[in-house]
């Protein structure tokens, strides 16, 4: 089976892709979409714990707490222990956290409809019904809320 044929290797490509093209749209504010993605959630659930955070995203939950403390730097989000259980940490957005993702919003759909662009409108919902198939298929080698599987996810990705 040629490479090209390798539905491994085509996922990791548009993988790539959508990387360059968030980027490329998002680079004012210097956020990767890993990173989006936890402040995307952030924003839906403030003061959700750092395990719960990973799962959600399909992120380690090590790496979790490496991305939280580099958003904490720029003063994008705040981590405090949970009232609730002593030994989970919780994340919140500062204000200037919740104004960059609002900010970043049309950026991120602008990178989402370039990524989407080349498929004819009529087959993007079923493309994106087809990937979630995929996943919840195979959501046994995915990152669980404990981060127990999968592999480590760098923060650039």
């Amino acid at each position: 089976m040629p490479l090209s044929a390798r539905p491994g290797y085509l996922v990791r490509r548009l993988h790539q892709i959508h990387s360059a093209i968030f980027l490329e749209e998002c680079q004012q504010y210097g956020i990767t979409p890993v990173q989006y993605g936890l402040i995307s959630t952030l924003l839906a659930k403030p003061g959700i714990d750092q395990v719960t955070l990973a799962g959600e995203v399909g992120i380690d939950r090590t790496n979790v707490s490496d991305v939280l403390k580099r958003l904490a730097e720029r003063g994008l989000l705040r981590r405090e222990r949970s009232k609730a259980d002593g030994r989970s940490m919780v994340a919140f957005l500062t204000k200037e956290g919740e104004r960059v993702a609002e900010e970043m919003y049309e950026s991120m759909r602008r990178a989402q409809d370039r990524l989407l662009q080349p498929l004819r409108p009529e087959f993007r919902s079923a493309f994106i019904a087809m990937l979630t198939e995929l996943i919840e298929g195979n959501s046994q080698y995915a990152v669980s809320e404990n981060g127990s599987k999968g592999r480590k996810e760098a923060d650039e990705e």
